[in-house]
């Protein structure tokens, strides 16, 4: 093909795109697009080549919508063509695949709901223009294969099949780690490697390592994704090095080197498991190596991973931090209010087609506004909160009477007891002790290299937040500080947290830690 050719393929699949981004189209399906590479523009078919079968079927299935673009675009009726480019050189025997438009309708019309919906039919047609069935066999009965050999891939329970994209409530504070799992879930992004998402406690890491996980297992079960936390991936290692046999050991490299998306939940917890942590370092880096997807969290960044004696050695955080990674912050009212119109609203349509009495109530919006301001940081305590307001108001509608914000108050009161408690400056000063991992002397002294001034800084700075005494009263628990050193510090902090969210983001982890609001 010419080269001018190609360079016209190329620039009117961009005003394509950029036509279907005016569409207000789903960011997933414009990722996929945006992945997908023109190859040839002929006789009004523009054709374009994607490596990833789950792409070419949903795009594909939604080729309506891209040639009404292409042909405005292009000021002439056209037709989309998809095809399919395996990574190895293709031979003649399994050349790259296409799809057309007709093909497409007939795609849509077997899986029905338009969505993407793996059914181990391949994407590749033989030259009869007939479905491959014998490598669709061969799919099938590999994907199985790997399944039953390999134990670490466990049944999805239902209460974890529940944890998927679309109940994922999303704010400011989650959605740049929402887009990023649901990239690499979907295939579409392969410099997302490793994905690394941090974030305190609760705040839905957790959700979004299992929403991959479940959306995998319903759109392309062919690739191999297992979920582990730590505790799991940490007994692995000790069962296989205590075992017997010394293939043990062997075996279960094996089968983490078979996985295609390999999933681990609370890295923190590998810190000072040095038989662990080099076992990771390894599958790590040959997964890596294969083209594999990993996919971590932790309740703090890479760097922080490696501070402290116990921390990971410096080529290990290297690593971690080579992908992209990305913070979960703390919910703001904003996000805590959505996540309580959507919990409330869930648990009573759960409770009406399940015929659960007592949460069939209706929480009025005035009390979700002051739940919302009564709710902790920790998502999974605000949705039992949720679930006790609910209750409330059900047991308060049968009296007649409505939910009220003293009923509220005392069950806010239940879930985060600490919440309204004193805060005195050595509690802020053990809570940053222990995050730097420093000892009391250092925070409190004149030494200044560049940890300490951060920790002590931000030790100054909570003290002025959280405790109710004076700036000289904070000054004589940080070494006789002076009053002009103290509001240095509290200066600093403020700039820092204004221009640096991950600053901010640690600042509101210790903060958290404090309050009790967890």
């Amino acid at each position: 093909m010419e080269i001018s050719l190609e360079s016209d393929a190329e620039a009117l699949w961009q005003d394509t795109l950029d036509l279907l981004a005016d569409r207000q189209l789903p960011e997933a399906m414009l990722a996929m697009l945006r992945d997908c590479k023109p190859i040839s523009m002929e006789d009004s078919v523009m054709r374009v080549e994607t490596r990833m079968r789950l792409v070419m079927k949903t795009v594909s299935k939604n080729a309506a919508v891209i040639e009404e673009c292409l042909s405005q675009a292009a000021f002439e009726p056209m037709r989309l063509e998809v095809v399919f480019a395996a990574t190895a050189a293709p031979s003649a025997e399994h050349a790259p695949s296409s799809m057309s438009r007709e093909e497409a309708d007939s795609w849509a019309a077997q899986t029905g709901d338009g969505r993407p919906a793996w059914d181990g039919t391949p994407a590749r047609k033989i030259a009869e223009d007939t479905w491959d069935e014998s490598s669709a066999d061969d799919l099938r009965e590999e994907a199985a294969r790997r399944r039953r050999n390999n134990p670490l891939v466990e049944d999805i329970s239902q209460t974890t099949s529940k944890l998927t994209f679309e109940r994922f409530v999303r704010g400011e504070e989650n959605d740049i780690a929402y887009q990023a799992s649901l990239q690499v879930a979907n295939g579409m992004n392969s410099t997302y490697n490793p994905l690394f998402i941090y974030g305190k406690s609760g705040l839905g890491k957790t959700h979004l390592l299992r929403a991959i996980q479940n959306y995998i297992a319903r759109n392309d079960p062919s690739r191999l994704c297992v979920y582990r936390d730590a505790s799991s991936f940490i007994t692995d290692y000790t069962e296989a090095m205590r075992h017997s046999e010394r293939s043990a050991a062997s075996v279960l490299r094996q089968n983490y080197a078979d996985i295609d998306v390999l999933i681990i939940d609370d890295v923190q917890k590998m810190t000072g498991k040095v038989g662990t942590v080099g076992f990771f370092f390894d599958t790590f880096n040959e997964l890596i190596a294969n083209g594999k997807q990993i996919v971590l969290a932790a309740d703090r960044t890479p760097a922080q991973l490696g501070m402290g004696k116990d921390g990971f050695d410096e080529r290990i955080t290297s690593r971690l931090s080579a992908g992209f990674t990305t913070p979960i912050q703390v919910p703001s009212y904003e996000l805590k209010l959505r996540l309580i119109e959507t919990f409330c609203e869930r648990m009573r349509d759960d409770a009406l087609r399940e015929n659960v009495a007592g949460l069939t109530g209706t929480v009025p919006p005035d009390a979700m506004s002051y739940m919302a301001e009564r709710a902790g940081t920790n998502i999974r305590v605000i949705e039992g909160f949720c679930q006790r307001c609910l209750f409330a108001a059900t047991a308060a509608e049968k009296r007649g009477a409505a939910l009220t914000r003293e009923e509220i108050e005392s069950v806010a009161r239940e879930c985060w007891p600490n919440a309204g408690r004193a805060v005195s400056i050595e509690d802020v000063q053990r809570a940053v002790e222990k995050y730097y991992d420093i000892d009391h002397s250092s925070l409190v002294g004149n030494k200044r290299h560049k940890g300490l001034m951060e920790a002590r800084h931000v030790a100054i700075w909570l003290s002025r937040e959280l405790c109710d005494r004076t700036l000289a009263d904070i000054g004589k628990h940080f070494g006789g500080r002076s009053h002009a050193t103290v509001m240095h510090s509290i200066s600093v902090v403020d700039e820092a947290r204004r221009e640096d969210k991950t600053f901010y983001d640690r600042l509101m982890q210790i903060r958290e830690s404090i309050t009790g609001n967890v």
